[in-house]
């Protein structure tokens, strides 16, 4: 009795382990970052990825966060480089290289501005954190700041406005692959009396992709 007991026991004990022993490796394994579907394929170190404008929707930098006056455009794109993709839930690092926008679909309703002639990102690359639930921050490299440059064509003639922050906060959502922003606060810090005194960013770029694939975050 007494053997068949210790027989039954080491049975069990060997049932139980089995489970732990055949769980595939992949599925510990699941990056931050994947393409194609959740638990999907690992994207790359050194993977660069992009992101239009959703459709549909506009950029715009307005002089206050309930506000409709400043800049809008339907045009914009970001470009990032992975630099770390550790295993999910965890924080992907990237080095944010572009972000674009076609001057030709940019439009300004302040009052004596006839047009956009330019918005150009300045001091890049920022470094960029995705974390697994969802958060993304900006930031710049050490002793430099966000900045963003706007050069408007006025009665006056053409100004130049600078608009900087320390940092920008976004979230992504696998439900379309997109990146939004909402009102981030920019201060500006030289241009003329009809450059605004603040700006609030508020974008939704989607799909984020890599290499044509749709990218996930997990």
């Amino acid at each position: 009795m007494r053997t068949r007991t210790l027989i039954t026991l080491v049975g069990a004990v060997a049932a139980l382990s089995i489970p732990a022993a055949v769980v595939p490796a992949s599925a510990a394994d699941t990056p931050v970052l994947t393409t194609g579907s959740l638990g999907g394929t690992p994207v790359a170190v050194g993977d660069v990825l992009t992101a239009p404008l959703a459709s549909g929707t506009t950029a715009t930098l307005y002089s206050s966060a309930t506000g409709t006056s400043g800049i809008k455009c339907t045009s914009s794109q970001l470009t990032a480089t992975v630099t770390d993709n550790p295993t999910a839930p965890g924080t992907a690092t990237e080095s944010a290289t572009a972000q674009t926008f076609a001057t030709s679909s940019c439009t300004s309703n302040v009052l004596g501005v006839l047009g956009v002639s330019s918005i150009t990102v300045d001091n890049l690359p920022y470094n960029t954190t995705v974390a697994s639930d969802g958060t993304l921050t900006v930031t710049p490299a050490a002793g430099s700041t966000i900045q963003t440059t706007v050069k408007l064509t006025t009665l006056l003639g053409s100004i130049t406005c600078v608009y900087q922050a320390p940092s920008l906060t976004g979230t992504t959502s696998n439900a379309d692959a997109s990146i939004a922003f909402a009102n981030q606060a920019f201060t500006k810090t030289s241009g003329s009396s009809l450059c605004f005194s603040a700006g609030y960013f508020t974008a939704k770029y989607a799909p984020v992709t890599s290499n044509g694939a749709t990218v996930y975050v997990n």
